[in-house]
């Protein structure tokens, strides 16, 4: 009995060091994939682009579905990860707007 609870703690805590790597991994990506939007946010005002371009966002929502599904990952936590992201990039670029 004891052998299986010391191999269950072993495998726990390799599961949460890989979750651990994957939420910085996370972390880094969504602060460069910001970069990115930041520069846009700049061009697109300069240029007095508007701060949203809902075909895009359409497009990037049915991309996202997509890879959702060869992930086998719920679409609709995709979906509400991205309208989060999309969102907070708006507001980004409505700031540099003004």
């Amino acid at each position: 009995m004891m052998d299986t609870a010391i191999k269950a703690a072993a495998l726990l805590k390799e599961h949460r060091e890989s979750i651990d790597r994957l939420d910085a991994i996370l972390v880094y990506t969504l602060a460069e994939r910001f970069k990115q939007t930041q520069a846009v946010g700049r061009l697109k005002a300069e240029h007095n682009l508007p701060p949203s371009d809902p075909d895009r966002e359409a497009r990037q929502m049915a991309r996202l579905d997509q890879l959702a599904q060869e992930a086998n990952l719920d679409p609709d936590l995709a979906k509400k990860f991205l309208t989060f992201i999309i969102s907070e990039v708006i507001r980004h670029h409505e700031k540099l707007q003004k």
